[in-house]
């Protein structure tokens, strides 16, 4: 492959000209390189997002005019930062031991300059870096380019070690052998069904490719749900380090229904110096290689007609493989005229993406609260490695502490409490007030309360008094300390959940086992929850992101912790008694709701309610089948089905607030903006990026905040959930929050309520 490289750019960050600066730019000069100069942190970051230099050096030396680390953090959060080069200068001290340079590599810089102002000494500094780092960075760019070329490549590509384990293989490759993504990588060839086991027959590959030659042929291979299929295959040695045989290629196609083996016309060079064949391929639509209009993958594509393949596309119902998806497409492809195939192909682009289910974002500028607020709910930060550490501050678990006496029984709770829960069966149950009552401790009693009414200890065989020490640990589990994500929001969680399990339409899909796990799920959900966003930690380099590798950090933890309280002492193990299998599997559903309130999976988990549940029982119902309870309990009751309602239905009851009436919703809206005000803060103290801006407490709009979260995610969501489970009360008070908020900001107000008249 040819490299063509332009002429390098570089960007000097100095607060002031001096003799150094003054001599990386003569070095600029005479390398023949592009230079520019900045001198501030912000005027650095919009030249460097203006001309992507291929080199930065910034000054280290003088802190008193700005931090070059927190500038280098900065430019490393951003996507064209990925192959650049970036250098720190910093100060020679001869009177005082070496220091570290961990900080600076952490901080992302990728090596340090002491400081000399000699210009040969600038300029062989750059010429090191021309034909070191970067000319490393600028072959990793061309890396990029052939893997994507790769990826999109209709042939089953593998890729192997000199000693056959698997190093990578293709989406097409994966498809065609019924693998999940990642899945046979690091196996080894004889650990995975692939090939036949026919001794001479592989003998007889294997002394072609070891001698550096390209064997290519015909074979029968098994896919992993043990299906037979007949390929043609091409298998390529890659000679590398030493002069010796390090990787082999395998170029494989499916033959077609004749078991005819389609000739190819691509033919790969390999490193070293092997006879290659060439031949036309059946297919003339294009007169050049192109990886798009190359073959099937299925041996039964041909039946597929081509005037059905785009309304399959857009008809397939979300449950069905995306596999199955494709292959039927890239048959369809084979017979297509040039228009239709080249839409197909947009159409698999769309489709082997990885987020199938969220919709496309406009710009910032078009709707900057929702564009923040996707950012900060639903990535898991803006960059993975900091210079920061972030500890949570519950980091050892708490025992319970209070001033107010536990309750021995339900009979024991005090007047004011149980008359602040009369009503816990209503939606407009007011959780405020239980707040008050049990200074901030509602979690216990509401939960007291609602696990009776639903038999959980009769369920769990475990006695109230177990059930109560459960409740008491996990409420001194979360921080009291966090404006929203708190105790009182679990209760409130806990209590629409109980809500929903209620209606008619839920409590025919679920089981008791269900119901069981769902409160629990619903009190656990949030608990040590630091009062900080994903994207926040991740930033961070939080000890809990670096534990869950950057994904679903706090939602992996809050189910995790969850059952270290509950199992390390029986006082509270209110699955101690429990049948082994039927623990497990309430464990497993927990843990799956839990997960299900993550942010990042909140499209996907709402289209697939929508598509699975929604639109069969609506079809149900036009086409007369209202009375039809075996079609609608088919439904209802698959095992995949009641995942998916489980999942909506702790969505919703975790995201509920602005369904609540106006007074609650309207405190609700309170505490988490004081939540995201405080994240804020934090973030630029620490010298982090600001995942979200528009919440900076003095010129946020709450107002406007709060119709961008509604419109973004919640009435979708709710009009799918009003839909399955007929919750009119709750869409008529999410239709006059909506209202309340609309006229707070038609007004120009950013506050909470409208000043007094």
């Amino acid at each position: 492959m040819r490299l063509h490289q332009d002429q390098l750019q570089v960007l000097l960050v100095f607060a002031e000209e001096d003799e150094q600066s003054n001599g990386f730019r003569w070095a600029c000069d005479k390398a023949g390189f592009r230079c520019n100069i900045a001198r501030t942190p912000q005027s650095a970051l919009e030249c460097f997002l203006d001309k992507h230099h291929d080199i930065i050096i910034i000054d280290h030396r003088h802190s008193r005019y700005f931090d070059a680390e927190a500038l280098c953090r900065s430019i490393r959060t951003t996507k064209a930062s990925e192959n650049t080069v970036i250098i720190c200068v910093v100060q020679r001290h001869t009177d005082r031991e070496e220091s570290s340079i961990l900080p600076l590599i952490t901080a992302g810089f990728t090596r340090r300059y002491i400081e000399n102002s000699s210009r040969m000494a600038c300029y062989n500094e750059l010429i090191q870096l021309e034909f070191g780092q970067v000319q490393a960075q600028f072959k990793l760019r061309a890396c990029n380019s052939l893997f994507t070329a790769l990826e999109k490549s209709q042939e089953a590509i593998e890729i192997t070690s000199e000693d056959h384990v698997i190093q990578y293989v293709n989406p097409a490759f994966e498809t065609m052998m019924g693998y999940q993504i990642g899945e046979l990588i690091e196996k080894e060839l004889t650990e995975v069904p692939i090939n036949e086991k026919k001794a001479d027959f592989l003998d007889t590959i294997n002394s072609c490719i070891k001698i550096g030659k390209e064997w290519q042929g015909m074979y029968y291979a098994k896919k992993k749900n043990g299906d037979s299929i007949q390929q043609n295959v091409k298998i390529l040695p890659v000679i590398g380090q030493g002069g010796k045989i390090r990787h082999y290629v395998s170029i494989s196609r499916l033959c077609n229904d004749n078991n005819k083996v389609e000739k190819t016309c691509e033919c790969i060079q390999a490193e070293s110096q092997t006879d290659t064949q060439t031949c036309r391929h059946k297919d003339m639509r294009k007169g050049s290689l192109d990886v798009r209009s190359t073959t099937s993958r299925g041996s039964d594509g041909s039946s597929q007609r081509r005037r059905s393949s785009m309304a399959r596309v857009h008809s397939m119902t979300i449950e069905a493989p995306i596999t199955k998806v494709i292959n039927i497409i890239n048959a369809a492809q084979e017979s297509s005229p040039m228009p239709v195939a080249e839409a197909l192909d947009r159409a698999l682009e769309i489709l082997r993406t990885t987020e199938l289910y969220s919709p496309q974002l406009g710009t910032k500028d078009e709707d900057p609260h929702t564009s923040d607020l996707v950012g900060g709910l639903m990535t898991d930060g803006l960059r993975r490695l900091s210079g920061n550490e972030y500890i949570l501050s519950a980091k050892q678990t708490h025992q319970v502490v209070g001033s107010l006496s536990s309750p021995i029984s339900l009979n024991d709770i005090p007047p004011r409490i149980t008359q602040a829960m009369e009503n816990e069966e209503q939606w407009d149950f007011d959780i405020f007030e239980l707040e008050a009552a049990t200074h901030k401790r509602p979690l216990v009693y509401l939960g007291l309360k609602i696990f009776a009414r639903f038999g959980i200890c009769e369920f769990l065989n475990c006695s109230e008094s177990t059930l109560r020490s459960w409740l008491q640990v996990i409420e001194a589990n979360y921080h009291s300390s966090n404006s929203y994500h708190n105790s009182t929001h679990s209760a409130d969680v806990l209590h629409a959940t109980a809500y929903f399990l209620s209606k008619e339409r839920v409590k025919q899909t679920l089981d008791p086992i269900d119901e069981v796990a769902a409160l629990i799920a619903a009190t656990v959900h949030d608990v040590d929850h630091p009062g900080r966003t994903n994207s926040f930690l991740c930033n961070a380099g939080s000890e809990l992101a670096i534990l869950y590798n950057d994904t679903a950090v706090l939602e992996s933890h809050h189910a995790a912790l969850a059952f270290q309280l509950t199992t390390r002492d029986g006082k509270c193990n209110i699955f101690k008694n429990m049948e082994r299998n039927e623990y497990r599997t309430l464990r497993q559903v927990i843990i799956d709701m839990v997960l299900a309130t993550e942010m990042t999976k909140h499209f996907e988990h709402v289209n697939k309610f929508v598509n699975s549940i929604n639109k069969p029982l609506a079809a149900l119902e036009e086409n007369g089948n209202n009375g039809d309870g075996e079609s609608i309990k088919t439904v209802l009751r698959s095992p995949e089905n009641r995942i998916l309602i489980k999942r909506m239905l702790i969505k919703c009851a975790d995201i509920s607030n602005p369904c609540r009436p106006r007074e609650q919703c309207i405190e609700w809206a309170g505490r988490i903006s004081e939540e995201y005000f405080a994240q804020t803060d934090e973030e630029r103290r620490q010298g982090l990026p600001v995942v979200m801006p528009v919440f900076d407490r003095n010129t946020c709009s709450i107002p406007k905040s709060q119709l961008s979260f509604i419109d973004y995610f919640i009435i979708d969501m709710f009009d799918a959930w009003d839909a399955f489970a007929d919750l009119p009360n709750l869409m008529e008070h999410l239709n006059n929050n909506i209202k309340y908020w609309k006229g707070l900001d038609g007004r120009n107000l950013r506050v909470l309520r409208p000043p007094p008249e």
